[in-house]
């Protein structure tokens, strides 16, 4: 039987309350602010699907609108959102809701997991963090799309996979990550490495889970229009804009151009593989500590991402509170700034010189944070103790180690 003491019920109150407040912030912004150009694209992609149906709408050229490049379940999100504008609800407010709430969520998903591996104060720092974070604020409120509601479904499946023994809500929560946007794949094999190494029935399980939600939201889609979602959502590669990362960097020291075209066409494939590879290593190393893999993981595909936009700033926020506290805090923080300014600029896409370095410098932090979290995974015991009645951490750092800034040791 779970036992739990007076602390941990008032600590995850003070997160909740964090949490609440956060998206209160987050909706307020969305009622009172118009957003970036995705808004509007969002609302013309759910026009589209009224239409044609989501599951048609991958076939359709849709003038006057980029590709649609979203998964399946994002489909039928935008048909209820859509619905739902029907009853007087402005679809711009609408829109940026779920990655809002995924965000509240995702606050008391890594308060969960960072008090299994940590101090109860570091784990409510982080909780409270990745609810206060201005990145996390201004990508969610601002601009909406469907990062966010991604992210904290991938934590969640590792959370229920490791910590809660869960396997088969762990793999209805993987699929349902890349079911909403298609970017947290390069996690889902360490999910299933992790789930082998439970056992039999865990895998069985897990891979329970995850088969039947992918055959009921991709199935119909699939079977009808394979190629048009091949093209669309699985070979998607990003925009071509040079805004972050290794294209930045290419770019501003004046590298060829068939070099930045190889790593933004065929070559980008090379960098996800390599994510892929990151975290199945530290996931079979460190089975215990997979949720730190999976916010590695996605802080790496960031980091080497050959696209760029404000958004994906989002893919690695939650992630790196899980590592520990200040290496969430400095990376929300600095790229806070650079998406809030980027915002503020004539658009989403075109950056400012002064946004340009705030990135660059973003990109370094996000550097050391994945170091700083491959560190300590790589440090955590291989064998999970226990857990007792009074709720102790899953792992114990010495405390000549590591400060209590750190939420994986």
């Amino acid at each position: 039987m779970r036992c739990e003491t007076w602390d941990v019920r008032r600590a995850r109150a003070v997160v909740l309350v964090a949490a609440a407040i956060g998206l209160l912030t987050r909706m307020l912004i969305a009622a009172n602010m118009p957003g970036p150009a995705d808004v509007r694209i969002f609302h013309g992609f759910a026009r589209a699907i009224v239409r044609y149906g989501p599951i048609r709408i991958y076939e359709q050229p849709l003038p006057g609108l980029p590709v649609y490049n979203h998964p399946p379940l994002a489909g039928w999100m935008l048909l209820g959102l859509n619905d739902l504008s029907e009853l007087g609800i402005p679809f711009g407010t609408l829109i940026r809701s779920p990655a809002s709430i995924a965000d509240f969520c995702c606050a008391l998903i890594v308060f969960e997991i960072v008090r299994r591996r940590g101090s109860l104060g570091t784990a409510v720092a982080c909780g409270v963090g990745v609810a206060f974070s201005p990145v996390l604020i201004a990508t969610s409120g601002y601009h909406g799309n469907t990062d966010a509601v991604a992210i904290t479904f991938a934590l969640a499946a590792a959370h229920l996979l490791v910590d809660r023994k869960s396997p088969l809500a762990a793999g209805v929560g993987a699929a349902l990550s890349i079911s909403v946007k298609f970017i947290p794949v390069v996690v889902i094999p360490a999910l299933f490495v992790v789930a082998l190494r439970a056992g039999r029935p865990a895998l069985l399980r897990f891979t329970a889970g995850f088969t039947a939600l992918i055959a009921l939201v991709w199935g119909p889609v699939l079977v009808t229009v394979p190629q048009n979602l091949t093209e669309n959502v699985l070979e998607y590669a990003g925009g071509s804009y040079r805004l972050w990362g290794l294209v930045r960097f290419a770019d501003a020291l004046g590298l060829p151009q068939s070099f930045i075209t190889f790593v933004q066409g065929e070559g980008h494939f090379l960098f996800v593989l390599a994510c892929v590879a990151a975290g199945v290593w530290l996931a079979w190393l460190r089975p215990a500590q997979l949720p730190g893999v999976v916010g590695v993981t996605m802080g790496l595909l960031l980091l080497l991402s050959t696209a760029s936009a404000l958004q994906y700033l989002t893919w690695a926020a939650a992630g790196l509170f899980v590592i520990g506290f200040w290496e969430g805090a400095a990376y929300s923080c600095l790229l806070g700034l650079t998406a809030v300014l980027g915002y503020h600029g004539r658009s989403a896409v075109r950056w400012s010189e002064t946004v340009l370095h705030f990135g660059e410098a973003g990109w370094f932090v996000l550097a050391a944070g994945l170091l700083s979290g491959i560190r300590k995974i790589l440090a955590a015991p291989a064998a999970v103790p226990p857990q007792s009645c009074a709720e102790r951490p899953l792992v114990k750092a010495p405390r000549t180690s590591h400060p209590t800034g750190s939420a994986v040791n």
